[in-house]
Order: C-alpha cells, then sequence, then structure tokens
C-alpha cells in the first residue's frame, strides 16, 4: 500500500464524533458511493493529533479506543469529496465517498508485474477502469476498444477474432488454430492462449490494462504488439455486494451482480459474481425469417481468499462462460469484376443460377443465407495463486488450467445459394500454465522481478471440422466450360472431413532490474530465454458426391477437395529482452527511452495447404517465427495541477511476419499461412485527461499510425486481380511491398468529458452526472493486399450517459450508444472462391437503455 500513502493531493472527509472518550475501537472500512467498491489507500487521521493509519487492501482501517469523541476523523482519499458522518456507538463505521472532478486520480497497475503508480513507469500504459467500463455499457473488448484508440479489433467470428494494438499482432481475417497471438492476453496473471477470450463478456473486472509496445520479457512470447492485462475485484472479508440490471431496445437484457465477505473471520473471504447479457440480431433472415446475430451470453466467477499468515495469502479462482448467439452472420456488402473469364464472374454465376440478392443495400440489415450461422463457445478454468511476503519482495506462483469448447457453424459462401452447404471447425483446446517469479528490491538501488514460466497446450477437432459443397457449387467451382461441369449431383455433398491436432510446450527464464544510477535516472535491463516446441498432425479426407469412375468428372471433384495428410515437429529456442532508460527531472515530468527484442514462435498450418500439380505444398506447412525490434521515447508529465499529458513516438519492425494468405483454392477457404520478409508500423501517441472545472472532466487520445509492408513479395493477390495472368501464365502472388497493413487507420482518436454536480431535490443532496464519448477513425484496408474495393471509409462513433446516484445505494444510469445511427463496416470479406463478392461485418446500429445499480456493505 506504499503507493497509496506516498505523496498524495487528498480530498478530506471530516467525521465529527459526539461525547468525551470512547472505551470501543474504531474499525471500519471506504467504500465507493457509486459502485460499492471498497477502497484501498485512505488515509485515516484523528483532527490535531499524530494518531493515525490507512485502509488495507480490502479498504478496512482500525483506530485506537482512545479517541476524542469531540476530535474530527480526517479520511483523505484522493479524487473524492467530502463527506460528514457520525460514529456509531459500537465504533464501527462504513463510510461511501462520492468521486470527485476536482483532482485526478492517481492509477496503480501491474503492467511490470508488481503493483506501481502508473504515471511513474517508463511504458506506454492506457487504462480503463471499472467505473467507465459499466458506465459506457463496454462490456466485453470490442466495447472497449472505443475507449482505446491503439486498440484494434475485429471479430467475424469469436475463433477468427484479430485483436492488434498499433496495427499489428494476430493474422487479420480468418484464424489458424497452428500460430500464436501477437497481443497477450491475461485476466488474473494467467495467459489466455486463444483470441476468442477477446470477445467474451467481463465478469466483475477493476480494470483493464493495454500495455503498447513490445513486451517479451516479463510477459514473453506472443506479445510483439503488447499485452491486455484484466484484473477481477478481490474477496474481501467485508461483506459487500452489488446488482444491475439493465434493459435496452432490440431486446437488450443483462443481469450482473457481485457479493463477497468474510468465510472465516480473518482467515476465509468468499466473493462470487456472475453476468447475464441477451440482445435480439441486428440482422434479418428472409429465408427463415429470424433475427440473426443476437447476443446470449452466461458468466459466473468465484473466488477464495485465504490468508495463511501475515506474509502468506492464496487467491483461488474458477471461471465459466457460455455464449450461444444465433450469429455471427456476414452480409452481403458488393461485388467486383476479377480477371477470371466471364463466366466465372460472380454476376454470370448468379444469373446462370437464376439469382439475385434479395436486398442489396447491406445497410437493410438483410440475409437469406440457407446455412445456419452458429457460434457456440464454452470457456472455462481454475486458477491458484500464492503470494510470500520474502525480506523486501513477494514471491508469486500462479498455477492454471484453462478449456475452450467451440462448435461453429458458418455460411461462407455469404448468399442464399447453395455453394458451401457446411462449414464447420468444432474444436476443443486445453492449456496448463505454471509461473513463478519474485518482486521486489534486490539492494538500496535495484529492484525487479526475476521468474520462469511453463506453458502447454493441445487443440483437436471435436468429431471432425468438416466443409460441404451444395446443389450449386459446380457452377462455382467451375473452370471451363465443359458440359459435364452440370452433371446431376457430381458436387452435392461433396466435402472433407478434417482431423487437425496441435501441441505446443513453451518454458522460459526471465528477469528485468530497475537500476537507479542517480536519483533523477535509472536504468531498465531486461531479458527472457525462451524455449518452444511445437507438433502437428493433420489428416483430411474427401468424402460425398457422385460416385464416378469417369477421369474428367474425378479431375472435377479434385480440384475442389483433395485427401490431405501431413505432420511436423518442430522446436526452437529465442531469446528477447529491452533496455530502457528512465529520466524524471522533477516530480511532475519523467521521460523515458525504449529498445526492445521480442517474437513470436514458429507457426504451423492447420487450414488445409494450397496443392500443385494436385499435390499439397508440403513446404508451406511450417512457417517462419517472428523477431520484433521496437523502439519508443516518451514522457508523461503534469505540467499543471489536474492536468495530464503523456506522448510517445515509436517504431516497430517484424521480421518474417506471420500472416494469413486467403487462397481461391476452395479447398483451403479458411486461408493458409505464410510469412511476409518485414512490417514496420510507427507513429504518435497523445494523451490527455484532466479537470477543465470542479464538476467538468476530460480524457482524449490520438493516434497515429502508419503501418506498412516493407517487404512482400510473394502476398496473395487482391480480391479483383484473382485470375491475373501474364504472358498467358497463371499469376497466383503479388509483390506489395510498400502496401499498407490491413485493419490499420492512420488517424484515431477517442474523447470523453463528464460533468458531476450535487443537487437539492427535497432538502436532500442527490449526485448526478452526464457525459459523453467520442470515437473517431480514419478509412482502412480491409483486405490482407491492399485492394481497390476491401477498404472501409471513415466512420465516428458517439456514446452517452447520464444518471443520478440515491440514496441507501441506488442509482441509475440512462445510456445510448452510437447516438446517431451511423451506418459502418468493421471489416470485409471475401468470399470462399474468390469469385468477385464480399461480405461485411457491420456495427451496431443505435442502442439505449436504463442501468439500475444498487450496493451495499455491512
Amino acid at each position: 500500500m506504499i503507493g497509496y500513502k506516498i505523496k498524495r493531493k487528498i480530498a478530506v472527509l471530516t467525521v465529527l464524533l459526539f461525547g468525551g472518550v470512547t472505551q470501543a475501537q474504531i474499525s471500519g472500512r471506504v467504500i465507493d458511493q457509486s459502485t460499492g467498491e471498497l477502497l484501498p489507500g485512505a488515509s485515516i487521521q484523528v483532527e490535531n493529533t499524530s494518531t493515525g493509519t490507512a485502509s488495507d487492501a480490502t479498504g478496512a482501517f482500525t483506530l485506537p479506543a482512545n479517541v476524542d469523541k469531540k476530535s474530527q476523523l480526517v479520511i483523505q482519499m484522493l479524487g473524492y469529496e467530502v463527506k460528514r458522518v457520525p460514529i456509531p456507538a459500537d465504533g464501527k463505521l462504513t463510510v461511501a465517498l462520492q468521486a470527485s472532478q476536482s483532482e485526478l486520480k492517481e492509477v496503480v497497475v501491474s503492467s511490470r508485474r508488481r503493483s506501481e503508480e502508473l504515471q511513474k513507469i517508463p511504458v506506454s500504459v492506457s487504462v480503463v477502469g471499472s467505473r467507465e467500463i459499466n458506465n459506457s455499457v463496454a462490456f466485453n473488448v470490442n466495447r472497449v476498444k472505443e475507449l482505446l484508440p491503439s486498440v484494434q479489433l475485429y471479430s467475424s467470428n469469436p475463433r477468427n477474432t484479430t485483436l492488434n494494438i498499433r496495427g499489428i499482432g494476430s493474422t487479420y481475417g480468418l484464424t489458424n488454430d497452428g500460430i500464436d497471438p501477437g497481443v497477450g492476453f491475461y485476466v488474473d496473471g494467467v495467459y489466455y492462449a486463444r483470441p476468442a477470450a477477446a470477445t467474451l463478456d467481463f465478469i466483475d473486472v477493476q480494470q483493464v490494462e493495454v500495455i503498447k509496445g513490445s513486451q517479451g520479457t516479463l510477459f514473453g512470447k506472443n506479445t510483439v504488439a503488447g499485452t491486455f492485462n484484466v484484473t477481477s475485484k478481490e474477496a474481501s472479508f467485508f461483506t459487500s455486494g452489488i446488482w444491475e440490471q439493465a434493459v435496452g431496445n432490440l431486446g437488450f437484457v443483462q443481469s450482473k451482480g457481485s457479493l463477497t465477505g468474510a468465510l472465516i473471520k480473518d482467515k476465509l473471504a468468499g466473493r462470487i459474481s456472475f453476468t447475464g447479457t441477451h440482445r435480439d440480431g441486428t440482422l434479418y433472415n428472409t429465408v427463415t425469417q429470424e433475427k440473426v446475430n443476437s447476443l446470449s451470453n452466461l458468466g459466473f466467477r468465484g473466488q477464495l481468499l485465504w490468508i495463511l499468515s501475515k506474509r502468506t495469502k492464496m487467491r483461488w479462482i474458477a471461471d465459466w462462460t457460455r455464449q450461444r448467439p444465433n450469429g455471427y452472420a456476414q452480409v452481403y456488402a458488393g461485388v467486383t469484376r476479377t480477371q477470371r473469364a466471364e463466366f466465372r464472374q460472380f454476376e454470370a454465376i448468379a444469373r446462370d443460377l437464376n439469382y439475385a440478392i434479395p436486398n442489396p443495400n447491406p445497410f437493410n440489415r438483410q440475409i437469406d443465407h440457407d446455412t445456419p450461422w452458429r457460434s457456440n463457445q464454452d470457456m472455462g478454468g481454475i486458477s491458484a495463486q500464492t503470494d510470500v511476503q520474502l525480506n523486501r519482495g513477494t514471491l508469486t506462483f500462479t498455477s492454471a488450467w484453462r478449456s475452450w469448447l467451440w462448435g461453429p457453424s458458418n455460411d461462407r459462401d455469404f448468399t442464399g445459394l447453395q455453394a458451401l452447404a457446411r462449414s464447420e471447425a468444432p474444436s476443443v483446446h486445453h492449456q496448463w500454465s505454471q509461473e513463478a517469479r519474485y518482486s521486489g528490491e534486490f539492494g538500496n538501488r535495484v529492484k525487479g522481478v526475476l521468474g520462469f514460466f511453463a506453458f502447454y497446450q493441445q487443440l483437436e477437432a471435436v468429431g471432425a471440422h468438416v466443409e460441404e459443397s451444395g446443389k450449386d457449387q459446380w457452377r462455382f467451382a467451375q473452370t471451363n466450360q465443359n458440359a459435364l461441369w452440370q452433371t446431376p449431383g457430381l458436387l452435392d455433398g461433396y466435402g472433407i472431413r478434417t482431423n487437425p491436432s496441435f501441441y505446443n510446450f513453451s518454458g522460459a527464464l526471465f528477469g528485468q532490474f530497475d537500476v537507479r544510477v542517480t536519483d533523477k535516472w535509472v536504468l531498465i535491463p531486461g531479458i527472457r530465454l525462451n524455449y518452444d516446441q511445437k507438433a502437428i498432425d493433420f489428416k483430411r479426407v474427401v468424402y460425398g458426391g457422385l460416385s464416378t469412375t469417369d477421369s474428367t468428372l474425378l479431375s472435377f471433384q479434385r480440384s475442389v477437395y483433395t485427401n490431405q495428410s501431413f505432420s511436423a515437429d518442430v522446436d526452437d529456442w529465442n531469446s528477447s529482452g529491452q533496455f530502457s532508460v528512465q529520466y524524471n527531472p522533477s516530480e511532475h515530468l519523467m521521460a523515458f527511452a525504449t529498445g526492445s527484442l521480442g517474437f513470436k514462435p514458429v507457426g504451423l498450418n492447420l487450414g488445409g495447404l494450397p496443392t500443385q500439380n494436385g499435390q499439397p505444398m508440403i513446404e508451406l506447412a511450417v512457417i517462419k517465427p517472428e523477431r520484433a525490434r521496437h523502439f519508443e521515447v516518451g514522457f508523461k508529465s503534469e505540467p499543471i495541477k489536474n492536468l495530464k499529458i503523456n506522448a510517445s513516438l515509436f517504431r516497430t519492425d517484424v521480421f518474417n511476419y506471420q500472416t494469413l494468405v486467403q487462397s481461391p483454392q476452395l479447398g483451403v477457404n479458411r486461408g493458409y499461412l505464410a510469412n511476409a520478409e518485414q512490417v514496420r508500423t510507427e507513429g504518435v501517441e497523445l494523451e490527455l485527461a484532466g479537470n477543465v472545472s470542479k464538476t467538468i472532466s476530460f480524457t482524449s487520445s490520438v493516434t497515429y499510425l502508419d503501418a506498412r509492408y516493407i517487404t512482400f513479395t510473394n502476398a496473395p493477390l487482391p480480391l479483383e486481380e484473382t485470375g491475373k495472368t501474364v504472358d498467358g501464365k497463371q499469376v497466383a502472388f503479388a509483390d506489395i511491398s510498400g502496401g499498407v497493413l490491413p485493419g490499420v487507420s492512420k488517424w484515431n482518436a477517442s474523447a470523453s468529458v463528464e460533468w458531476r454536480k450535487e443537487v437539492r431535490v427535497f432538502n436532500r443532496q442527490y449526485p448526478i452526472f452526464a457525459g459523453a464519448d467520442v470515437f473517431y477513425r480514419s478509412g482502412f484496408s480491409s483486405s490482407p493486399s491492399p485492394s481497390k474495393v476491401l477498404n472501409i471509409e471513415a466512420y465516428q462513433l458517439v456514446n452517452a450517459r447520464a444518471g443520478i446516484n440515491l440514496n441507501n445505494g441506488f442509482s441509475v444510469l440512462l445510456w445510448t450508444r452510437n447516438v446517431f445511427n451511423k451506418d459502418y463496416f468493421e471489416q470485409l470479406l471475401p468470399a470462399a472462391g474468390n469469385t468477385g463478392h464480399y461480405a461485411g461485418v457491420l456495427g451496431d446500429p443505435r442502442t439505449y437503455g436504463i442501468t439500475l445499480r444498487y450496493s451495499f456493505a455491512k
């Protein structure tokens, strides 16, 4: 709690005492009036005396028995208004504090695997706390990204989720299970290996930290772009609880709750939390006459906090989340001409099949898909963390097991035609992890972190991954005008069953130290030694279709799907690290410079390989590991009271960048992996936060990003160049060196303003507030190779909220998102086979509702 006690500019709460001297010990806790959260770090002082204390990690405090009732208690807590309350006769009290806008609140983060003040660490970090999350109805990462301009998230379904920071991270578009994400995702110190974790609803979250730039020293592999570090609220020995009930348009209903308290006095505390979200679909299927892309989420989290001794505590966490949406469907977004023959253009195919898009305007939000969209997932796990205070530091052990069960169904032709009748990749993923680290002081001028990390994961198909052609597939697959293509039943029911298996073990030793050379200069070296072993086994078997011995018909079928079988087993050693310099010229200014090396391990293709002369291209089964080289300079400052200005200038080069190639071959319609020789992202970030007055506060952030392929000579063709020939020879690849990376806007900005005031109604004071958020991003490419077609225009979103805090823990919040009902795409995707038409992932329309919140503490 040292960070809460030192150099605080603090609002003052005065409590009047009545009578002379009381012999009862004074004890209690300090809570947030709006949320019911316990507030650690409040300084409690008896006025005009040296008697005082501070609230502990659970918000609790205790004072001696000999306190004069006529004196006052001065309870100091940054960012909260003054309030006066009497002490009960039994000497026990709960003080509820109302947030103040008169001072900026210091934020404590664990971005360097220890608790530190955000403004004091030489790392670019953006933080969103529970209050911002709740009041903006941002209940998952996809919504939080609107508050964080450096974050990009794209999701055509939970498995195909891209989470990037500053333009790099995961592959854009469809996902291949054989590679790791490039942004680390941690919850309560546990690494989540599957990108689907970013689509889950938050459960009882304390804050979300986005750590930008390569974090290969403390967070390890797969952090070439940065890390999401999510922290949940701890169990407490004081009983408290919160309940939220929200309703809105589109049938939106969300319930959230949390209850915590002592199970064994001073020894064992528990906390149980849940969240449930439902919303009707935002699209309408004219064939099935049902709404599509609904929300149906349910999640639980349970915790135990066991105090073994004054120096040792353990924290157990178990969680489970279930999602059963009727979605994620994509709408028809448009069609372009490819360079294939006229009969192979989408418009010609549709005309021959007597098909017309029922509503070509995507923002009418109508589809006619004949294959159900299903994105079922169950994710959960257990973890145990033990903290032992040793000498001048803390020894922490974190053990965890997690599981992810994925049950999808997709209409990958994005139309009412039956080209692909089935596209399913049901999978189960298990992971085990163990970390041990010591964080503390190694001398009068040296502090840091030492540790090791071990991780194992396996992913296998549930039954089999299935892709199956429908009755119209022959027309999409037709490569010449031979009349035999029209043979009845040729491709109807013709498909593949795939059984992929993936195994991975990782181990690492790491250390990072802060060496205080002088009172103003700090040197921060860090290094990590990593080992990775990966193995895959891929088997794909063709089934169905017309049974024939005709060589021409067989060649037609094999041009769509063929048997494939391959395996690979590779291991690799890598090192990563950093060297930073921190300069503190004054109490209100800190400057830093960082150079770091990161990596992402070798990748293995698990989506099928393209064929050449009828044989799979085995050389594409294994792709090279990524290496990242990152440089950043920046500063954090408070030039005047209640105004913070932070800025950074950065550049990251990634060599052998792992990317996904969308192949025109139907048999690899999920794409295959490849290496781009070099990509680069560079730019500037500026963050401001402050108080205009005692009632008005604001935050704002602007990011400029220039993200390009420096060298990529063997890239996929953009959609409109599919079928390109040179000198009569088919061209399969393009040199896109110098082209922009997908999903990256040059300009990203967000701003939030909030007004708070107490109003008197019927002789009672009620805190009220109103706020608005604005999010803007410039246009960006939605194609792995720069395209003239697959580009998304700039858009801006406005969200607003207003609320009142009533007595006895009740509050009411009115909210609306996308106030002006802006129509926009989040992503554009070519349909399987690259015949010229493409689909879009639509952003949400305007939503609005009301949230009732009740919190209590005993």
